[in-house]
């Protein structure tokens, strides 16, 4: 009798955690509101590294892009998104400009006929802004991480797969700069992308995802499309939200059940 009560009390304790982890009961948000997936580096994990949520491993990377294939869903740029669309519109997005992403992760949407958006920071070499969000964050992780070259990125636009949006020029917080520094920041790298690579950049991505309405305006004032932030989730108007969009986060911990979950709902976890 006692070991039954243990393993029923064993079992309970299982159930919840599973349902505290992934919340799996969160209701799901019709398919006609399109994702915007967010991603930053594919590559494989790095021992005790800080930011390996941030790496998505190039396997399940794969396994990803060949569900979304096989669901039904239509690959789009930021550019392309539209409310209430009677296909299933998925849109990746990658921040930063990790050099990943033309090494790895190109040639596997390459494979799935894939498309992505590229939020580049336009001075991004010898960077370490992680620090930027937070000064005890100097560890120098994300500034070993290579970053993408002038000439990868040409060959990525070229290939068509890929449309840039602006990240501002040296990633940074916007909470810490006034007006004038914002909209240099947010203006310069528009025209930087545009006269280093040929080729318009119409949505913004918030860096760190933070801002304040007045970052919402500056990025409206540049002449952004679209401005996606870091808030978990699927939009639900394009038109009222469209510079605010929320994102599903992809992230290094998931497997291919758990991204399921983040396409069904927004996001995975309880804590989401």
């Amino acid at each position: 009798m006692l070991i039954i009560v243990f393993c029923c009390a064993i079992g309970i304790v299982v159930l919840l955690y599973v349902n505290f982890q992934f919340a799996w009961w969160r209701p799901t948000i019709s398919f006609n509101h399109p994702r915007v997936l967010m991603y930053h580096m594919i590559s494989h994990h790095k021992r005790k590294a800080k930011y390996n949520k941030l790496r998505v491993d190039p396997i399940e990377f794969d396994r990803q892009l060949n569900w979304l294939k096989e669901d039904g869903w239509r690959f789009v740029f930021v550019s392309e998104l539209e409310n209430e669309s009677t296909q299933k519109q998925v849109a990746l997005t990658f921040d930063d400009g990790y050099r990943d992403n033309y090494l790895i992760a190109d040639p596997i949407m390459k494979k799935y006929d894939a498309k992505a958006t590229l939020y580049l920071v336009t001075d991004r070499h010898d960077r370490d802004w992680s620090s930027s969000k937070k000064e005890h964050h100097d560890d120098g992780e994300l500034l070993a991480e290579p970053k993408l070259l002038d000439e990868d990125v040409a060959h990525m636009v070229g290939s068509r797969r890929w449309e840039l949006g602006g990240h501002t020029v040296t990633h940074a917080n916007l909470l810490r700069l006034d007006d004038g520094q914002c909209l240099t920041e947010i203006h310069r790298c528009r025209s930087d992308l545009q006269e280093i690579f040929g080729t318009p950049a119409t949505s913004f991505a918030y860096p760190f995802g933070l801002f304040e309405d007045r970052h919402v305006d500056l990025v409206n004032k540049v002449g952004f499309q679209f401005a996606v932030t870091t808030e978990q989730g699927i939009s639900l108007d394009l038109d009222a939200e469209r510079l605010r969009l929320k994102r599903v986060k992809v992230s290094g911990r998931d497997g291919l059940a758990s991204f399921r979950l983040r396409m069904r709902t927004g996001k995975c976890r309880f804590r989401d």
